[in-house]
């Protein structure tokens, strides 16, 4: 049984539906595409993780801890989307970059010094030909 037999087809439904109202709030689309990404990562992966990163800005700039989970989540499912497809490490990139913005807002500076060495050591090897 895949891993996908688990999840509801009602809650891949209301995922879907919540997606397609106008303007779905930031909450909202986190939700929809937490479930979604469990079916289709490929697709919903990249979403996901930008969806998480905004989040995190928008709706808990006075709460720094939860946005710096959220930031780790998006980290997260953009460390999965680059095992799953060659060629994703701007994603991985970009929202390691967020994630170090963050703790750099907060101070982390040992955290920080290792998010750094990870982007460097990224940017170089998605350079090299």
């Amino acid at each position: 049984m895949t891993h996908t037999a688990h999840i509801s087809h009602d809650a891949i439904l209301r995922a879907r539906v919540a997606l397609y109202h106008v303007h779905p709030t930031a909450r909202e689309e986190v939700a929809a595409y937490r479930v979604l990404a469990q079916v289709s990562p490929l697709a919903y992966l990249p979403l996901l993780a930008h969806a998480l990163c905004t989040y995190g800005m928008h709706e808990f700039a006075d709460r720094p801890e939860v946005a710096l989970a959220l930031r780790a989540e998006a980290v997260a499912a953009a460390r999965r989307m680059n095992s799953l497809e060659a060629g994703r490490e701007p994603l991985l990139i970009h929202m390691l970059i967020a994630y170090r913005v963050q703790l750099d807002h907060m101070g982390r500076q040992e955290e920080l010094a290792a998010v750094e060495e990870e982007i460097a050591l990224l940017q170089a090897a998605h350079r090299a030909p």
